[in-house]
C-alpha cells in the first residue's frame, strides 16, 4: 500500500532504538525525512546511519532529552513544521508507589504526559494551517489493563489519553488527526528490564518469568518492532484520515476485554 508520504518531513522521538526506532524506520520506507532524537547520542547517530543507508531519505538526529525545554527547542529547530509527529519517551521505572516520592510523580509526568502535550502544542497549529498532520503518541497497554509495578506510567500516560481524548475531535476536520499506539510486550530493551525487575520482585529468573508472560499471551510469542512501526506509518498515511482519538492496542491478544 502506498501511504502517500513521500517527501513528508516528521519527528519521532526515542527514536535511537526499540518502538521509535521501528516507527522512524517504517516512515522512512514510506519516504518520509526524519529528525530523529534520542538522549545518546552513539546509538542515535547509528540508528540515523542505518536508516539513510537502508532507506535514501534525510535523516537528521538530534541528541537531546526531549523531556527539558532546551531539549524541546533543539528538536523543534531542526524541523519546525513537521508534518508528522511520534511522541515517544521512556516509560518510568517500575517499583512500589510506597517509594515513589513527590520528585518521582513529577518526573514521570514531565516525561509521560507534559511533554507529549507540549510538543503537540509547537506543532499542532501550523498543521491546521497546511490541511495536513498526524501526530502518534506511543503509550503503553498499561493504559488500558494497569500492570502493579508500573503505576508512575500508568498514571501519566493516562493524563495523556485523557488529554488527547478531547484535542483529536478538534482537529480532525482540518485532517489533523491524533491517536495513541498501545504497546504490549514487544522485543524492546526496554520490556527485557522490566521482566527482569518483576523477576527480582518475585525471586525467580527472568527467563521464567518471560516464559510464562510468552505462554500467557494468545499469540504465544511478542511482538516484533517491526509491526509496531507498520501501524504507526499506517496511521501517519492519508488512508487514515478518518481514524483520530483512537488508542489502538498491539498485546497479541493479552488484553481480555471486549471493548
Amino acid at each position: 500500500m502506498n501511504l502517500n508520504l513521500h517527501g513528508r518531513k516528521a519527528i519521532v522521538c526515542g527514536a535511537s532504538k526499540g518502538l521509535g526506532r521501528a516507527c522512524a524506520l517504517a516512515l522512512a520506507e514510506e519516504g518520509v525525512d526524519l529528525v530523529i532524537n534520542a538522549r545518546n547520542a552513539d546509538a542515535l547517530q547509528h540508528t540515523a546511519d542505518e536508516i539513510r543507508t537502508r532507506t535514501g531519505v534525510a535523516v537528521h538526529a538530534i541528541a537531546a532529552d526531549i523531556t527539558t525545554e532546551a531539549g524541546r527547542a533543539a528538536v523543534l529547530a531542526a524541523c519546525p513544521a513537521p508534518d508528522i509527529l511520534v511522541t515517544n519517551a521512556g516509560g518510568p521505572p517500575p517499583g512500589d508507589f510506597r517509594n515513589w516520592d513527590e520528585r518521582a510523580w513529577h518526573d514521570a509526568l514531565n516525561a509521560n504526559m507534559l511533554t507529549p502535550i507540549f510538543l503537540i502544542k509547537a506543532v499542532v497549529d501550523g498543521m491546521l494551517e497546511r490541511g495536513f498532520g498526524r501526530i502518534v503518541n506511543v503509550t503503553s497497554s498499561a493504559v488500558k489493563a494497569p500492570i502493579s509495578i508500573l503505576g508512575l506510567s500508568n498514571g501519566a500516560r493516562s493524563g495523556l489519553t485523557g488529554f488527547v481524548a478531547g484535542l483529536a475531535r478538534e482537529t480532525v476536520a482540518r485532517n489533523v488527526t491524533i491517536n495513541n499506539l498501545l504497546p504490549g510486550s514487544f522485543e524492546t530493551e526496554r520490556f527485557t528490564s522490566t521482566v527482569e525487575s518483576y523477576a527480582k520482585k518475585l525471586g525467580v529468573g527472568a527467563d521464567q518469568v518471560r516464559q510464562q508472560q510468552m505462554q500467557a499471551t494468545p499469540a504465544k510469542r511478542f511482538g516484533d518492532p517491526a509491526e509496531f512501526g507498520a501501524l504507526c506509518a499506517f496511521l501517519c498515511g492519508t488512508q487514515a484520515g478518518f481514524i483520530t482519538g483512537q488508542n489502538l492496542l498491539l498485546d497479541g491478544g493479552a488484553y481480555p476485554g471486549t471493548f
